[in-house]
């Protein structure tokens, strides 16, 4: 009990934390566009087409849900509605993906002015690293059916078919192309439709894999079955 009331104030911390960050990160993304007089609603909706953003805010609101349920129904210790538990296992999934690839992918790339030191590491380090370790330690897992790994995948395959679709639609705001790619392995322009085909593949078989991965674990660790 004293585990399970500590790990769920923890959620509830890293939620708050999490969502400073990308508080903190949109502010100073919408006063950087304001100050180089770029189109604001363009930078506000290329904000929140970053599957990091999306992914983070997902983890907030899911954490944040596990903690206050948790507390509201005096720390009882019976497992998570299939949902919760459903929603749980796949923003793990996407914190994770999320952490992977961008310090494989991304931690070598050159900052933008506006990116704010802090909030970057965790939105793309300590987020992803609690979720994975509250796979691992958090309370009141249930276990899944295998097939909700399945469904991990349909939010980020969704995500990729809106960038693809909107990316040729939009001007970047920064540079003036007729193009904006969140990140440049989706852009065709690095190396042609082979190479993000790849990509696409490649994260889709990651994304999916460690979803498996989260409900083997929660299935190992649950208290019984949906």
């Amino acid at each position: 009990m004293t585990w399970a009331t500590g790990w769920n104030g923890a959620r509830m911390a890293v939620a708050a934390a999490i969502a400073a960050a990308v508080i903190a990160q949109f502010v100073s993304s919408l006063e950087g566009a304001r100050a180089a007089g770029r189109d604001v609603p363009t930078v506000v909706a290329n904000f929140f087409s970053f599957f990091t953003i999306l992914s983070n805010v997902s983890a907030v609101v899911v954490l944040a849900i596990a903690g206050v349920r948790f507390f509201a129904r005096r720390r009882r210790l019976d497992p998570d509605p299939a949902p919760l538990a459903t929603g749980l296992a796949w923003v793990s999934t996407y914190m994770v993906v999320t952490g992977v690839v961008y310090n494989l992918l991304l931690r070598d790339l050159p900052l933008q002015p506006e990116t704010v030191g802090w909030s970057n590491e965790i939105l793309h380090v300590w987020g992803p690293l609690f979720l994975l370790f509250d796979l691992l330690l958090g309370s009141c897992r249930r276990r899944l059916p295998w097939t909700a790994a399945l469904g991990a995948a349909i939010f980020p395959l969704a995500w990729i078919a809106y960038t693809l679709v909107r990316a040729p639609l939009v001007t970047n705001p920064t540079t003036g192309e007729p193009f904006w790619y969140p990140y440049p392995f989706l852009n065709p322009a690095n190396g042609g439709w082979g190479s993000v085909v790849v990509y696409i593949v490649v994260i889709a078989a990651v994304i999916v894999g460690v979803a498996f991965g989260a409900v083997a674990i929660g299935r190992a660790r649950g208290i019984r079955s949906v």
